[in-house]
């Protein structure tokens, strides 16, 4: 695991808040999810792009069936850690959006990131109260993958259901987990809080004249629009952003002092752009190279002349940059002619996760055997191959943990609380809520960690989390204390 010391000013700390005795190891650790604002955008945009299509892509975080273990009973008693304590749960203040599932809470959604191998995931997880109203809870296994490090382009979708994001998409700027599972991958501590950046609404767009998209800092592109070929000359008079396609002869091509002489950028590669030379001349330089910035997909496939580069930037980013050399042609009748409109992105600021859905409760040092009830977006199948659920929209468990805590032999496991439940992976990182009530809020006591076959025929029967204790209660607590802040400007630029 990468260790991390974040700058205190930036994370909204004191030095204060992270003393603790020499002789002792805390009881956290904190890594980087995006805390800048330009890689929260990106992640934002990443996900939201082209109506959604990486959400709907992604595919419930893997977990492997060949293993599926049984919990085995370790403590008669809840363990004891001091005095049991809870923070109360808040509602949301901003109006919100109309969506179905009216019945669920609205903290309940997903967590969608890239795992190392490049695929896209997903688990569950609720919007919990904090001081900065900006934080959310999950598993941690949905957070950090095996010990290596913290997945990329992480972000929660409040309320998501059916690919939509009815609330906003809220990045992760700071992860918040137990020092044992950061350091030794110890199942006990499978649990995460994540601050997160005001939520951001993307999908808008406006077109404008060049000064302002030029001026723009957020996101912007060129869409080209034919024209007629009086209208490109006038265009190449004014020195506009036009352009022409199609096939010519050797007879068509000229000098660009030709009266009717008119400019077509050609893609090339790059060797033969640094070749070329600049001015106005047949295969001269056209402008600048431009950096594209593409999905995974779209630079797998691209087979064009232009450099692809050896693969994602340190952010996960993918580009291709494109060169270009003019061609003079004469204006032939199978030509078609453009001009570029500039069009800029408004994505819009949406405030404070709590502010927008509210915050769960959190609760620690809890009795044994108590009512809860248990969220989740199950998804996978049953080992038996049988797959009840679609991953599209929340479920829920109702009923009493177990009297004693479990061990699970498979996992590094000694302290886990069970309950009766057949929800599936996909589940992962879904809170266990106690004394939930007709307001749709509780009290966040555990999460889905494991899935486990107790009775052996194929089937998960029962579900097991971390128990909440004083430890949990010590992460929650300095996860508490980090400040995020909006990615873009009430006018929908990118922040710095």
């Amino acid at each position: 695991m990468k260790r991390l010391l974040i700058p205190l000013a930036a994370a909204g700390l004191t030095a204060a808040t992270f003393a603790f005795p020499a002789s002792a190891e805390p009881h956290w650790a904190t890594d980087p999810l995006a805390p800048k604002p330009a890689d929260a955008y990106s992640s934002a945009n990443f996900w939201l792009d082209a109506n959604g299509a990486a959400l709907r892509k992604a595919t419930q975080y893997y977990w492997d069936f060949k293993n599926v273990p049984k919990l085995v009973g370790a403590q008669s008693k809840t363990p004891d850690d001091g005095k049991p304590g809870l923070t109360a749960p808040t509602g949301s203040v901003a109006t919100a959006t109309k969506v179905k599932n009216v019945n669920l809470p609205k903290t309940i959604g997903k967590v969608f990131f890239v795992d190392r191998s490049g695929k896209y995931r997903w688990c569950s997880a609720t919007s919990i109260q904090s001081r900065h109203r900006n934080l959310v809870v999950t598993a941690g296994h949905c957070v950090y993958e095996r010990g290596k490090d913290v997945f990329r382009k992480w972000v929660f979708i409040p309320g998501y259901y059916q690919g939509k994001a009815p609330w906003g998409i809220y990045v992760g700027a700071y992860a918040f987990t137990a020092y044992d599972l950061d350091t030794y991958d110890d199942y006990d501590g499978d649990y995460a809080f994540v601050a997160v950046h005001n939520g951001v609404e993307l999908g808008a767009e406006k077109e404008v004249p060049l000064s302002e998209y030029k001026a723009w800092q957020g996101d912007k592109w060129i869409k080209p629009r034919e024209i007629s070929k009086e209208d490109f000359l006038k265009c190449q008079l004014n020195l506009g952003e036009c352009w022409s396609e199609g096939e010519d002869k050797a007879s068509d091509l000229v000098g660009p002092d030709h009266p009717e002489a008119v400019l077509e950028k050609v893609e090339t590669t790059k060797a033969k752009y640094v070749a070329a030379k600049v001015g106005k001349g047949q295969g001269f330089k056209f402008g600048e190279p431009v950096v594209e910035q593409v999905s995974k997909k779209e630079w797998d496939d691209y087979k064009g002349p232009g450099d692809k580069g050896t693969g994602p930037d340190k952010a996960g980013n993918y580009s291709i940059t494109h060169y270009y050399t003019q061609k003079w042609v004469k204006p032939g009748t199978s030509r078609k002619y453009f001009e570029g409109h500039y069009f800029i992105g408004v994505a819009k600021d949406l405030g404070r996760l709590g502010d927008v859905v509210g915050g769960q409760g959190f609760a620690w040092n809890q009795p044994m055997g108590q009512n809860v009830i248990a969220f989740g977006y199950p998804s996978a199948p049953h080992p038996d191959g049988d797959r009840p659920y679609t991953g599209l929209t929340p479920k829920y468990c109702m009923g009493k943990t177990a009297t004693k805590t479990y061990q699970i032999n498979t996992f590094k496991v000694e302290t886990h609380q069970a309950l009766k439940c057949s929800m599936t992976p996909g589940a992962d990182g879904g809170p266990w809520l106690i004394k939930y009530n007709n307001k749709r809020t509780g009290y966040v006591n555990g999460l889905t960690s494991t899935f486990a076959d107790q009775d052996g025929n194929n089937r998960i029967d029962f579900i097991s989390s971390p128990y909440f204790d004083g430890e949990v209660a010590d992460v929650y607590n300095q996860a508490s204390l980090a400040e995020t802040k909006a990615i873009v400007s009430p006018k929908g630029e990118l922040l710095q």
